[in-house]
């Protein structure tokens, strides 16, 4: 048999080195595995900044930074499509038009760019995680000042229950949208949220024994904490029931926070109701220097990620 020349030998070597390397530019190989995250702020990490002075800015610190890494140290490791942005809500997901997203979607929607992500590279997806919804209410209670009762009364529950009825209209559209482009076989879990708006109990009446109205008063006599409650239950089923429509499992962080306990624990150094401690410990909305700010610190998204990891499946 004829020898190969040693130049010959060492070129293919080469070659076959190389047709099994990542390509330049650092991109994956064609079997990478991956993880796809869309959704809200808490998707891409936002944090208050400056002192509270500033806008809130995203950091690697969010829970899909979290879940990434922590599958990656149990040998899961899954190359990151990390989408979302500030503001997002059901609308400005499926239509664009958040001016907090900037050109990040090439004028396209949120929902534009994960179904072409997923017309590309489906076979390889192999998670898909989903914040939404919360958007759609919260600037209707970021509008006043939730520690002063007076200013409190004027929150448009008009504003809210209109938010609450195109999460109602629309988050069916966008799991279907996501579950028909990622195919009946890729996992999807679909968060649902905590309650930040709690925290005014903690802020203003903390350690009284008489509370009083957390909060402040609607004009018909209702508490803004209790109909924040409300309107967060509402929100929460109505993410279930889409997430059930389509085969999405559910991270509960409603229920991770223990969203629905007002009682004080035995041990409490606080005297807080327990919904109120986790949001407090867990958010910006109980830290006077930089808040009241809706996002989780980063133990709260570590906490989050936590809830996520129990419903991926490999």
């Amino acid at each position: 048999m004829r020898a190969v020349p040693t130049a010959a030998l060492t070129a293919a070597l080469v070659l076959a080195v190389v047709s099994c390397s990542p390509d330049e530019g650092g991109q994956e190989g064609p079997d990478t595995d991956r993880y796809l995250s869309v959704g809200d702020s808490l998707t891409v990490g936002v944090q208050p900044t400056g002192g509270g002075q500033g806008p809130p800015e995203e950091t690697d610190e969010g829970y899909t930074d979290f879940l990434a890494a922590s599958l990656a140290d149990q040998g899961q490791e899954l190359d990151h499509e990390r989408n979302g942005c500030r503001g997002e809500d059901t609308t400005t997901f499926l239509d664009g038009g958040n001016p907090a997203c900037g050109d990040r979607y090439d004028g396209d929607s949120q929902a534009e760019t994960a179904e072409d992500f997923l017309d590309e590279n489906g076979d390889e997806v192999e998670l898909i995680t989903l914040s939404l919804g919360i958007n759609n209410v919260a600037g209707c209670f970021e509008q006043v000042d939730l520690s002063d009762p007076v200013d409190a009364s004027r929150l448009d529950t008009d504003c809210v229950e209109e938010g609450l009825e195109r999460v109602d209209e629309e988050l069916p559209e966008v799991t279907e949208q996501l579950r028909e482009a990622a195919g009946p076989d890729t996992q999807i879990v679909g968060m649902t949220y905590y309650n930040p708006f709690l925290a005014p109990w903690a802020v203003e009446h903390a350690g009284e024994s008489d509370p009083g109205t957390p909060g402040g008063e609607l004009p018909d006599g209702r508490g803004v904490v209790d109909y924040a409650v409300e309107v967060m239950e509402q929100l929460n089923e109505t993410l279930r029931s889409a997430y059930a429509e389509q085969d999405i499992d559910v991270a509960d962080v409603e229920a991770h926070f223990d969203s629905g306990e007002f009682g004080v624990p035995e041990d409490s150094g606080s005297d807080l109701p327990l919904n109120v401690q986790r949001v407090c410990d867990w958010t910006w909305m109980c830290n006077t220097e930089v808040g009241p700010d809706i996002h989780t610190d980063p133990e709260g998204a570590q906490e989050i990620a936590e809830v996520h990891e129990e419903q991926v499946e490999f």
